[in-house]
């Protein structure tokens, strides 16, 4: 698989975005990165603490605003869990399992 795919569809497809930041970009790609690690499996399930630290982002409003930002504008697909013991879902619309060849 190639693992660069998922995150060349992100930029192709934000290219004429300018709703786009790059603390969105940021948080993408640790969500990417954080995917990676648990064997690109989708969806993930993620703390918002887990992320942050991966993105270098300072505010947990900030991670929550982009991440809902993202997911209305149909990058990912988050369902916020609310729990304290059950990381919130990602679902990446438009990536590439790791048991394709695509």
């Amino acid at each position: 698989m190639d693992t660069l795919k998922p995150l060349s569809d992100f930029f192709t497809a934000i290219k004429n975005d300018y709703r786009i930041s790059p603390m969105h970009i940021a948080i993408y790609a640790a969500l990417l990165q954080f995917r990676s690690v648990k064997g690109f499996i989708n969806p993930i399930f993620v703390f918002s603490s887990e992320i942050i630290v991966i993105a270098k982002v300072s505010s947990a409003n900030t991670y929550h605003k982009c991440v809902q930002e993202l997911h209305q504008y149909g990058y990912i697909k988050y369902k916020p869990s609310f729990k304290k013991n059950r990381g919130s879902e990602v679902h990446f619309l438009f990536s590439i399992d790791a048991d394709t060849d695509s």
